[in-house]
């Protein structure tokens, strides 16, 4: 029998649609909510990715900004740019569009959103927030692999989650999340030995490593939940995920595609963080 798959691209509209009811309601009080994206450099991937929520923010909508910006550009005009940004009234999110070129610092850059506007999640601020169990916005994807959990029935409490990736983006925001909802946690990297000794004891799978079709048959056990985090190309340049779906299919008792699972998802979240803070700034303005 095939494993049930989790679909994200349904999932996602779900949450869309809802969030659209929103700019609506805020539309009607005189507000529009507005994302702004920054790019630097020609990063094709990076500029996919950009479009695709551009386009996502005016099918609710939103206003969406990009600003777009040379190579060349030196960290203290993008910090300008980021200080412009916070001040302005209409712009609600702000996003700034990972990799950067290598001369500039990442963590710097981040750190210079506002945090009222931080809505990737990743700002210092936000992510202490998220560790201490405080109302901050969530870093898109594993608020978006949440929403997946919990639209689709899966229960979190008492269950063992084993996260394969420790990235600051994915994989460690991902485990303090579950941890909240009183999932036990492991993590494993690049340096876990054995590592289907500790996979194979997941009620909960989470794949987030980057490596195409890297999670196997040996490391699942029966039943578990498979979610895949991760977009690659194999070796015929074919998208496919960090798990090997062909074989994990069957034993996972539910598990996220690749495409169409966790990919809509972080579009979808990011844009039910923008609309929150526009939200949030209506009423402070009101109190």
């Amino acid at each position: 029998m095939s494993s049930a798959i989790i679909n994200g691209k349904e999932i996602g509209q779900e949450i869309r649609s809802s969030v659209a009811e929103r700019v609506a309601r805020l539309k009607e009080q005189g507000l529009i909510p507005g994302l702004a994206v920054v790019l630097v450099g020609d990063n094709q991937a990076s500029a996919t990715y950009v479009r695709n929520k551009q386009k996502s923010c005016e099918a609710i909508g939103m206003f969406s900004e990009l600003i777009k910006l040379p190579e060349e550009t030196t960290q203290e005009e993008l910090l300008v740019q980021i200080e412009c940004l916070n001040n302005r009234e209409d712009i609600h999110g702000i996003l700034v569009q990972l990799p950067l070129p290598k001369h500039i610092d990442e963590d710097t850059v981040i750190a210079t959103i506002a945090v009222e506007k931080d809505v990737d999640g990743f700002s210092p601020v936000s992510v202490g927030k998220m560790m201490l169990g405080q109302e901050t916005f969530l870093p898109c994807t594993p608020f978006g692999v949440m929403k997946l959990l919990e639209y689709s029935g899966i229960e979190i409490a008492g269950k063992h989650a084993v996260i394969v990736g420790r990235s600051h983006i994915v994989g460690k925001p991902m485990g303090q999340l579950l941890l909240q909802k009183d999932a036990t946690v492991t993590y494993t990297h690049s340096k876990t030995p054995d590592l289907p000794s500790f996979t194979k004891q997941a009620d909960i799978l989470i794949a987030a490593v980057g490596r195409a079709n890297f999670i196997t048959k040996e490391h699942v056990k029966e039943g578990a939940v498979v979610i895949d985090v991760g977009i690659n190309r194999d070796e015929n340049n074919k998208l496919c995920g960090d798990v090997n779906f062909a074989e994990v299919d069957g034993i996972a008792s539910h598990i996220t595609p690749v495409p169409g699972g966790v990919g809509p998802m972080t579009i979808t979240m990011l844009l039910f963080n923008t609309v929150q803070a526009a939200e949030t700034k209506l009423a402070n303005k009101m109190k």
